[in-house]
């Protein structure tokens, strides 16, 4: 996503795009993995050494509640973000903990009666085993 388009979809949340809120979505948008709220900070104080831990898992925070970022709970694990861009599902490795993207495709939504009186906002599935990477080592033993 180029400069122009970071600030454009950051307005369209009704977020101000600061120099450090930009500097996360632009990590973000340009990494292929899924990322630590702390291997965020680190990649953001590399390009601006003023910016905080405290700001950077804020402005998380805001972009996750803005609907521009997704949190990836990762079970015993450090959370991970992804910047949303093409809609996907995640995998997520039981042994070590890496998540991976895997293609979308359309998850039936629950029956009204069994939602009550709850409001869905979106759906989506995490599949869970083992990564291309674990599984020989566990299919070996």
């Amino acid at each position: 996503m180029q400069a122009e388009a970071i600030k454009q979809s950051l307005e369209d949340s009704g977020l101000r795009c600061t120099p450090q809120r930009y500097a996360v979505m632009a990590f973000l948008m340009e990494s292929n993995r899924h990322p630590t709220a702390a291997e965020i900070f680190e990649a953001v104080n590399r390009m601006d050494p003023r910016s905080s831990r405290a700001t950077t898992y804020n402005n998380l925070r805001d972009l996750v509640q803005a609907g521009l970022v997704r949190e990836v709970a990762v079970e015993g694990r450090s959370a991970r973000f992804d910047a949303k861009g093409m809609r996907h599902h995640h995998f997520i490795c039981d042994r070590c903990g890496n998540v991976e993207d895997i293609e979308w495709y359309k998850v039936p939504r629950p029956a009204s009666t069994s939602l009550g009186k709850r409001i869905l906002r979106e759906c989506e599935l995490i599949f869970r085993g083992l990564c291309t990477k674990c599984a020989p080592r566990h299919a070996s033993r």
